[in-house]
């Protein structure tokens, strides 16, 4: 069933297209003119609009441009009697779905409203994709024969065809986010795998973020912007960092856990959702409830299923195969071509705690894989020489020992050192770096570096 805008001034034409529409399951809504039409689009989302040219204050084909001018514009498909061919080229040009004429043949409506529904779904599919830069789960990225990861594996199993919320738990770097992807994969809906770092996003944008706003509803707001609540439909919208989610939009996500009902900012309809939640963190939520600062009633919501997963020092016989895998991630990624480790660095690897777990394991190999000359690590490409295994307390240098120079003069000496050491290759150097091209780019002038 789809909501449809029907404007129209004729009142019996529109009365018969609203009966022919509620017989075909949908919901129509009618408009005499244009500012009726407006008002209708300010207050309510329509999966399509059938747009009548001639109205008594003004031309349907004005807005039609309007209509297109939004982000995620529903296809409007103009039915008039104008016998004008002029019209149906500016009509088709200005973004019309496509052009009806009175009088209407049935059939022809049917087909056209159908595709055009059928069109829309799957242009915002494909949009949500891209803003997501959504990914194909393969099972191999949970890599690991140990105990634990099989325990997992049984874990994902069991709760992928359930739809249960399911909080993953786990130090930093464990990989929530891969089992979420697992869990998506592996279940039996039909819609979009949408991330949601709850960390990375202001407050203000976080609620735009996930329930969306309406057009004006704060400043900046020029467009009507769909939420990933909204984009995840019967998919999966997981949401990462959960601890740093407010306190004010806890209370929202629980009325969405409970009801599956939600409004955008700045707005008054009410927006069903059938998305599974899943939720991952690394903090102490329990200690966050005794602490006021999580809700009590969204941690059991959410803790429906609770997955803890491993870090990597507990299952230190999955170091092989991981690393295995990630080398042939990073070579295929930066076109390296390393895949062997000698006997130096690998005691190094064994002997290391891995408090950034499976995360810092793969900043490493890829450091070292762009670092490296051939094809084999060496314990000087790691980085790891001075660094020992937390559980047995690390050696800091005495003062005399260092050479003491300004922050600003040791990140000079640091970037200089990479771009050499990449020959001035800005991609690979950014990769070693953690920071973007426009950053690299700012340190550059900044020391005044000849690439030359």
């Amino acid at each position: 069933m789809a909501k449809i805008l029907v404007v129209e001034d004729d009142k019996v034409f529109s009365q018969l297209l609203t009966m022919h529409l509620e017989d075909l399951q949908h919901s129509p809504v009618t408009a005499g003119s244009l500012a009726e039409a407006r008002d209708a689009l300010a207050n309510n989302s329509f999966d399509a609009l059938l747009l009548d040219q001639q109205l008594p204050d003004g031309y349907g084909m004005d807005l039609l441009k309007e209509i297109k001018a939004e982000t995620d514009a529903p296809p409007v498909i103009m039915v008039t009697g104008v016998s004008d061919n002029a019209l149906v080229i500016e009509a088709m040009k200005a973004g019309a779905y496509d052009f009806v004429r009175k009088p209407m043949d049935e059939l022809e409506l049917d087909t056209t409203l159908e595709n055009a529904l059928r069109n829309h779904r799957l242009s915002r599919k494909v949009r949500a994709i891209h803003m997501s830069v959504d990914q194909k789960v393969d099972m191999n990225q949970i890599v690991g024969n140990s105990p634990g990861i099989t325990r997992l594996l049984k874990t994902i199993g069991s709760v992928a065809g359930s739809q249960a919320s399911v909080l993953i738990t786990g130090e930093s770097g464990t990989g929530k986010e891969v089992v979420a992807r697992a869990i998506h994969h592996h279940s039996e809906r039909n819609g979009l795998f949408l991330p949601v770092n709850c960390s990375a996003i202001v407050e203000n944008l976080l609620e735009s973020e996930l329930f969306g706003h309406e057009k004006g509803s704060f400043t900046g707001a020029d467009k009507r912007k769909p939420g990933k609540f909204e984009l995840a439909a019967e998919g999966t919208l997981f949401l990462d960092e959960l601890g740093e989610l407010p306190l004010n939009l806890q209370a929202k996500l629980l009325r969405v856990l409970q009801e599956g009902t939600f409004e955008r900012v700045g707005g008054t309809e009410t927006l069903h959702t059938s998305a599974r939640i899943i939720a991952a963190t690394n903090r102490d939520l329990e200690a966050m409830v005794k602490e006021g600062r999580f809700r009590e009633d969204l941690y059991y919501r959410l803790n429906v299923v609770n997955i803890v997963l491993p870090p990597l020092r507990e299952r230190m016989e999955d170091l092989p195969l991981l690393t295995e895998h990630l080398l042939r991630k990073i070579n295929q990624r930066l076109h390296t071509r390393v895949n062997r480790i000698s006997e130096g660095a690998w005691k190094l690897m064994q002997a290391y705690d891995w408090p950034g777990n499976v995360r810092e394991l793969e900043n490493i190999l890829t450091r070292a894989a762009v670092l490296c000359r051939d094809d084999t690590i060496t314990p000087d490409l790691l980085g790891l020489e001075n660094t020992a295994p937390a559980s047995s307390g690390c050696n800091m240098p005495m003062e005399g020992d260092l050479e003491l120079i300004s922050l600003d003069e040791l990140e000079e000496r640091h970037v200089r050192r990479i771009l050499e050491h990449t020959r001035w290759h800005k991609g690979k150097t950014c990769e070693i770096l953690g920071i973007s091209r426009p950053a690299l780019e700012r340190r550059i002038r900044k020391y005044g570096f000849d690439e030359s």
